[in-house]
């Protein structure tokens, strides 16, 4: 016995992790995302098994995925800098207000339903998905942002979504930066790049959101943050990013809208299963 749960299961969920964190930085780097999707059920479950209330685990494992994904977006920004592909001016501007966004979604989601913040990301990443599986290039809302105030609004929404579905914001970021007409390997770049401030940010949010719940959090944690399931799954998501990174300069652009539209989609199953178990 490890805190309370058998070693064959603690070694079955710690194998989940590791399995888990390699998936997380592959995908970080090929999509600029940064890997929620798959970070948050596996955590789900080694959280269950060490006995944290259900009515606050989708939100320590919400704010545990944002600090796991930080390091996997340093990685993934320095391979995707050194092609040139990102857009840096679009970072610098829309960072204070992707900031601000994560700041009101981490004090949303302290108090929503899981069921809440499941439907959101099913919602989300159903539209970006079939965008990107039958979208063709006229689906475009212009050429490019047609001024500072569109990349506010960019910045914001995706560090509000990102903070509400514990993801960097890069599936919503792509799916914005695209219709922009942005090639899908600037809008995979510079997802990356802005995904850094916003994961930075929501760590900060999600650990003073938790702290009233302090007592109910499992050992070595600050608030929603769990620097348990950090130590595990970061290095090993941080490793794994440049292969995805460089994979994504490799692959034909039709192909990677595809692949990356399929994942989401599978995702988005997955959390539709799980709220009518």
């Amino acid at each position: 016995m490890a805190f309370g749960v058998p070693l064959s299961e603690l070694a079955w969920l710690i194998a989940l992790v590791i399995a888990g964190g390699v998936l997380t930085g592959f995908l970080a780097g090929l999509f600029g995302i940064g890997g929620g999707g798959i970070i948050v059920p596996v955590l789900y479950e080694v959280f269950g098994a060490l006995g944290v209330p259900p009515e606050v685990r989708l939100q320590l494992c919400i704010g545990t995925s944002i600090a796991i994904i930080v390091p996997t977006n340093v990685r993934s920004l320095m391979i995707h800098r050194r092609q040139g592909a990102v857009l840096m001016d679009v970072v610098r501007m829309a960072t204070l207000p992707a900031i601000l966004g994560v700041a009101i979604g981490s004090a949303i989601a302290a108090f929503a339903p899981a069921a809440v913040l499941k439907l959101a990301f099913v919602a989300v990443a159903s539209v970006i998905s079939s965008k990107l599986l039958f979208g063709r290039d006229s689906w475009k809302i212009a050429d490019d942002f047609p001024g500072p105030a569109a990349v506010v609004g960019y910045g914001f929404t995706v560090g509000l979504a990102a903070s509400l579905m514990g993801i960097s914001g890069g599936s919503i970021s792509n799916m914005i930066l695209t219709l922009f007409g942005k090639p899908i390997r600037q809008a995979v770049a510079t997802s990356a790049g802005l995904g850094l401030p916003i994961t930075i940010a929501g760590v900060v949010g999600y650990m003073l959101a938790g702290l009233p719940h302090q007592a109910e959090m499992p050992p070595l944690s600050i608030g929603f943050v769990s620097f348990v399931g950090l130590a595990l799954m970061a290095p090993i998501s941080s490793f794994t990013a440049p292969f995805g990174a460089r994979l994504a300069h490799v692959l034909p652009p039709r192909r990677l809208e595809i692949a990356f539209g399929v994942f989401l989609l599978l995702v988005s199953l997955r959390f539709l299963a799980s709220l009518v178990a």
